[in-house]
């Protein structure tokens, strides 16, 4: 169920709107601010214009976009144009478009016309004194035949 503040359309261009939706468990917030947004009450989709900027603590999740799009029915989030997603412990993602599909915590990228999605990920090394866990097979030496 989405707040009261959400029942109408916002259309102040001059001013960054900031809208806040309560997800369905819980309640948890999710922070929209864009220079535009507008809210279809029957399809309960938020949109967001403009220098999108999205929190979303539960999901330990900020983005920024061109435009963004909150399906509550669906649990689903649409960023388009210069997506740029920042998870909590450092893990990014930038593309032109990126979905969010909220229940299985999946992100699906697509990269501009000719360029590619980038990504990247904070691995966990273990610390053995520079060393790795487990070391690299040995490479077979070299047989020349003359």
């Amino acid at each position: 169920m989405l707040p009261a503040a959400l029942l109408g359309t916002f259309a102040f261009p001059t001013q960054v709107q900031t809208a806040t939706a309560q997800t369905a468990e819980g309640n948890r917030p999710l922070t929209i601010r864009a220079d535009v947004q507008e809210y279809d009450a029957k399809n309960q989709v938020i949109t967001a214009r403009g220098n999108v900027q999205m929190l979303y603590p539960s999901r330990q999740l900020q983005a920024t976009s061109a435009q963004a799009q909150y399906f509550s029915k669906e649990r689903r989030i649409d960023f388009s144009g210069n997506v740029y997603i920042l998870q909590q412990g450092g893990n990014s993602m930038r593309a032109e478009k990126v979905t969010y599909l909220i229940d299985e915590g999946r992100f699906v990228a697509l990269p501009q016309s000719n360029r590619q999605v980038e990504s990247i990920y904070m691995v966990e090394e273990s610390d053995n004194g520079g060393q790795s866990a487990t070391p690299a097979p040995q490479t077979p030496p070299l047989k020349r035949s003359n």
